[in-house]
């Protein structure tokens, strides 16, 4: 049985230089677009600097109010010490509003390279003990470090979401290689970054009790407080401070700021996209048989504090409603979790989770889906199904941040992004999994290759088609329906991401 040799001498210098690569691609792009999320993140370098923490969760003297979780807080307050002796004005909280010099852009650009340290060594811990040889090794971890979307969410448009899912990659790592209690301490730090994290919390919480807090009642129940007792400190850390000042109920309510509307500015491409398509479907059908419907003029996007997003037919989507839909879409992984807790699975049921609060949560955004496309590059070469169901992911899961970079300057970099991506997967899965045998049912003579499949092509051939008609909707339109290239966009990238979820629903149920 021929398999890859398990060489771990790294490969030019290891994972390093596909790093410095990455590293270099990065520093290119700081002149690019940069989002209003380049000015958040400003303001709370400015905020953490200048205020004591007392008032960190109640300053309003931006629109851009701090909303993460306090351990994010904490590492502003970390960079704002270096950002300071940068450029003092940086920091100043009421000089420094909108404020945007070189040294600031430098700075913030570099700060969030330099936080990518994270990520690559989560992915190498991942990968340095998996039987995939050099070559499997080299594309997990180029899929991970060089992802189009980190390109462009990240060092285009502005967020530090390398940084946050290399702290995910990390927790994963440690739960694959059976150290729980050090796997589930990761995690609740991860949760003190970004709370929105926590859709995979009840994944940890059913692996974890199931695989950790086991071998009998009172070693079980011992484990069991040592687990509670190492995420109680890293809580108490994150918030005792802000319990003390009396200010915890103010932090919480910035952190879920419920009256916000189910779907975001721009649509997410998730289920709710056609639930509300539905709706105004079945309301214009209505009207024309005259029946008298009132068609409600709040926003799907926005909505007073305490508003619901508003329906003509269809039942009103609510916070709570979301909440349930995302735990029942989540229940086949937790049983699965359950009856048979395999650190193998970790990285898979993680995935399925964001998946479903991508697909199910409320008020998503569309970057959410790097929350699942990069942990299931660690999946990848598991099969050639794995792959082919990747290729397919990634690429409508980057083909839906492109209108976050509507700039024209900006279209040739995020294309480009994609087409090198989509080359990259098809010649490497097709090297890989025509030299090698999966699962010690084929030989060389026999191994399986690497294909699309009539769906994939038939569907990835529909995003020229979708790209094509939103270059040309102006000379077909002019200034009518402006919105139509976005909505088209994001019912064509939600059509993906449910067969995305249903595939990996099958996947589920079928591996044991």
């Amino acid at each position: 049985m021929k398999k890859p040799p398990n060489n771990r001498h790294p490969i030019g210098g290891g994972i390093w230089w596909p790093a410095l690569i990455a590293t270099a691609v990065k520093l290119l792009l700081i002149p690019a677009y940069r989002s209003t999320d380049f000015e958040v993140h400003r303001h709370w370098l400015a905020l953490t600097h200048s205020l004591p923490l007392s008032q960190w969760y109640s300053d309003t003297t931006s629109p851009w109010t701090l909303d993460y979780p306090p351990f994010f807080a904490y590492f502003e307050k970390l960079l704002s010490f270096f950002a300071s002796r940068v450029d003092p004005t940086m920091t100043h909280l009421h000089n420094g509003l909108n404020y945007a010099s070189p040294s600031t852009i430098l700075f913030q650009r570099i700060s969030v390279s330099f936080s990518d340290v994270v990520l690559i060594y989560s992915v190498h811990r991942l990968s340095k003990d998996r039987n995939f040889g050099i070559l499997g090794r080299f594309l997990i971890w180029v899929l991970v470090i060089w992802s189009p979307g980190l390109f462009i969410v990240d060092h285009i448009h502005f967020q530090y979401n390398g940084f946050l899912l290399g702290i995910l990659l990390l927790s994963i790592s440690y739960l694959e290689e059976g150290r729980d209690l050090m796997g589930g301490f990761v995690f609740a730090v991860l949760l003190c970054f970004k709370h929105l994290f926590a859709v995979a919390a009840p994944v940890y919480f059913v692996y974890l009790f199931r695989h950790y807090c086991r071998g009998g009642v009172v070693r079980g129940f011992g484990r069991l407080v040592l687990m509670g007792s190492a995420v109680l400190v890293v809580f108490a850390a994150a918030y005792g401070p802000f319990l003390y000042y009396g200010e915890i109920q103010q932090v919480f309510r910035r952190m879920f700021p419920f009256g916000r509307g189910l779907c975001h500015a721009y649509w997410a491409p998730n289920f709710w996209v056609f639930y509300i398509l539905l709706d105004k479907f079945l309301a214009f059908i209505l009207m024309k048989l005259g029946f008298d419907i009132q068609t409600p003029k709040a926003s799907f996007t926005g909505g007073l504090v305490g508003d619901s997003s508003p329906f003509a037919v269809l039942p009103t989507i609510t916070p709570l409603i979301t909440f349930i839909t995302v735990i029942l879409a989540i229940s086949p992984c937790l049983v699965k979790a359950w009856k048979n807790p395999q650190p193998k699975m970790v990285s898979r049921w993680v995935s399925y989770a964001y998946t479903c609060g991508f697909l199910f949560g409320w008020h998503v955004h569309e970057k959410a889906s790097l929350h699942f496309v990069v942990p299931l590059a660690i999946t990848v070469l598991k099969s050639p199904e794995d792959a082919k169901h990747y290729f397919f992911l990634s690429i409508v899961s980057c083909y839906s941040l492109f209108p976050l970079l509507f700039e024209a300057q900006e279209y040739p970099i995020k294309v480009v992004l994609l087409l090198l991506h989509a080359a990259l997967m098809w010649f490497g899965f097709s090297s890989y999994f025509s030299s090698v045998d999966v699962k010690g049912k084929h030989n060389k003579s026999e191994s399986p290759s690497f294909y699309i499949g009539w769906f994939g092509k038939c569907y990835l051939l529909g995003l020229f088609v979708v790209e094509i008609s939103g270059h040309l909707h102006s000379t077909i339109f002019g200034d009518r329906l402006p919105f139509l290239p976005l909505l088209i966009i994001s019912i064509y990238c939600g059509i993906g991401m449910m067969y995305s979820w249903i595939w990996q629903l099958r996947q589920i149920y079928l591996t044991s």
